[in-house]
């Protein structure tokens, strides 16, 4: 990966950090989810549509905080490869 491509990694990592520590975030995130778990236990037995709605809505709130998670990841591996990059240009000084 370029030195650019690790450099915005890292970037990307603190910034998704950053989020999963808010407690405004993460607090509407949990109220969001709560409230389409409760919508969707309150549809009518035959209304699937709003249940698979529903379902989808608390799947999208999962995947973003997964996303920021690989970030996060993403950006641990980008700081091991500066960390290599840097102790191959110690050495080779």
């Amino acid at each position: 990966m370029s030195e650019d491509n690790l450099t915005s990694a890292l970037y990307r990592a603190t910034r998704a950090s950053a989020l999963m520590n808010d407690d405004l975030v993460t607090g509407s995130l949990m109220q969001l989810e709560n409230e389409y778990i409760t919508a969707w236990r309150g549809t009518a037995v035959r209304d699937t549509d709003a249940r698979e709605r529903l379902w989808q809505a608390v799947q999208i709130v999962g995947k973003f905080r997964d996303h920021l998670r690989l970030m996060i990841a993403d950006g641990r591996i980008a700081q091991a490869e500066i960390d290599a990059m840097a102790a191959r240009d110690v050495k080779a000084a």
